[in-house]
């Protein structure tokens, strides 16, 4: 287990420039998952006057900020991927105590927000309008892009580095200035991020950072008439009321809110890379993906050997301290989280499908620290229980039997979600039939649910977000708004 320590350092609020300490003396301790006696550190529960403050600062900066040229911001985002890069063994070992998934996957993570810091360094350099034909023979029209204004942004704790790194730079790269209110749980990691930008130089009050409660600092954000746009992952529920509130005063809004995500087993597929890709998908990072897979819906042909080979490689997994090696599941972030899982643990039991691994908490050798669950497997599950519709969160997999493609993909699309999903085949005609009948936002063939590349577009259908897309080129239509241009000489 990790070793516990008594360090209470209160990482400030980042306004205008200068790490400053919030109105309110209040502060919230960061535990890890893994050990509660470990402090990660404390981080302030500051007040609307802070986040205020923290507004003003980013719209006195942005006007300056987006007068520099694509290629001059970007350069700021290029010493910032190297900050970030000076750092990945520090970031990813914060990351792995504050929210618990394993150090490789820490350091993975934060190796990723590098890339992602150094990709849109480059879109400065990239085409921000078309020029477009005129019936006037005697005029030039054309379209180019001006940046939001200022940006909040508020992230959740289960990506701590990348998701705030892949919103925040677009938005930077684009000519936007931002305020940063990270999930509490993960606020610590997050001011390591911030702390990177302030190393690359960049100018007072274009990034800030403001801790504290939603009810506070992201009901701020969403009342604040100088923010312009907010960008939200997180809960739909909690994603409906930003959503509602920017509406009501006419500000952008972008929205992820998680998944349902399932995978197809056809009765043509490889079955032992359907198996791995299920476990990949569905349990690392303990299950705490919005893309990961939830619900593996399998031909009956095929049902009894995939389960089987599931099943044997699931108890097989280490679960434990994810800084310790060899760890390959770490805890629920937190006691909260373990307690949802739990209670969906025992609401499946109820309504009747078969637990046949896992289910529990751990406790035994040193792990009663911590907030461990066994990884879990259910048979029998149907459509209409509750684990085969909300999302849980947890390393909890729910096994559907199906007896053909059609009958997996009517399964697979019977949710209010529509985020993330993936196929096992080897037959092209199943291959494109998912590509076109799957309501998702990403799918995937022969590849697990979870995960995407930077430079791709995401998001989801249905509930699982408003309809927009983040990363890769995509970025721009959120964080710009097109302006056509007329000129008659």
């Amino acid at each position: 287990m990790a070793v516990t320590t008594t360090e209470t350092k209160t990482h400030l609020n980042f306004i205008n420039g200068e790490w400053i300490k919030g109105s309110s003396d209040d502060t919230s301790a960061s535990i890890n998952p893994a050990d509660t006696g470990d402090i990660v550190g404390r981080v302030q529960k500051s007040t609307r006057d802070d986040l205020d403050q923290a507004v003003a600062a980013a719209n006195e900066a942005q006007t300056a900020w987006r007068k520099l040229t694509g290629a001059e911001r970007g350069n700021y985002l290029f010493k910032a991927a190297d900050a970030l890069e000076a750092r990945i063994d520090e970031i990813g070992e914060t990351m792995t105590r504050e929210m618990g998934k394993t150090l490789p996957e820490a350091k993975g993570e934060t190796a990723r927000g590098v890339a992602i810091l150094r990709y849109y360094a480059g879109e400065g350099m990239r085409k921000v309008g078309d020029v477009i034909p005129s019936t006037d023979k005697d005029a030039l029209m054309f379209t180019t892009r001006t940046p939001l204004g200022v940006v909040g942004v508020i992230t959740p704790w289960n990506f701590p580095v990348a998701i705030p790194v892949w919103k925040m730079a677009p938005a930077l790269a684009y000519g936007n200035s931002v305020v940063l209110k990270p999930a509490s749980e993960a606020a610590v990691t997050a001011a390591k991020i911030v702390e990177c930008l302030e190393e690359a130089g960049l100018p007072k009050g274009v990034v800030n950072f403001v801790t504290g409660s939603g009810s506070v600092i992201g009901q701020g954000l969403i009342e604040n008439t100088d923010i312009s746009g907010i960008t939200f992952t997180g809960s739909d529920t909690i994603g409906k009321q930003v959503g509602q509130g920017a509406l009501a005063r006419g500000a952008k809004y972008q929205l992820e809110m998680g998944g349902k995500n399932p995978v197809i087993v056809a009765k043509d597929a490889d079955i032992d890379l359907a198996v791995d890709a299920t476990i990949s998908g569905g349990l690392r990072s303990t299950g705490q993906k919005c893309t990961a897979t939830s619900r593996v819906i399998v031909d009956s042909d095929v049902y009894d050997d995939f389960k089987e080979k599931l099943v044997a490689k699931v108890k097989e997994i280490k679960v434990g301290d994810g800084l310790e090696s060899g760890i390959w599941m770490g805890p629920c972030s937190s006691e909260g989280q373990m307690e949802t899982v739990l209670s969906y643990i025992e609401k499946g039991k109820e309504e009747g499908a078969s637990l046949i691994a896992g289910g529990n908490r751990l406790k035994d050798n040193g792990l009663e620290k911590g907030f461990f669950v066994e990884p879990t497997v259910f048979d029998n599950v149907t459509t209409d229980m509750t684990i085969a519709q909300e999302e849980i969160f947890g390393p909890v997999l729910a096994l559907m039997k199906v007896d053909n493609i059609e009958d997996g993909l009517a399964l697979a699309n019977d949710v209010e979600y529509g985020l993330s999903a993936s196929i096992f085949t080897t037959n092209i005609q199943n291959m494109l039939n998912f590509i076109d009948d799957m309501e998702a936002g990403l799918v995937r063939v022969n590849a697990e649910s979870a995960g995407v590349e930077l430079q791709a577009p995401f998001g989801g259908m249905k509930k699982s977000s408003s309809h927009s897309r983040e990363q890769g080129e995509a970025a721009i239509e959120f964080f710009t708004s097109i302006k056509t241009v007329f000129v008659k000489g």
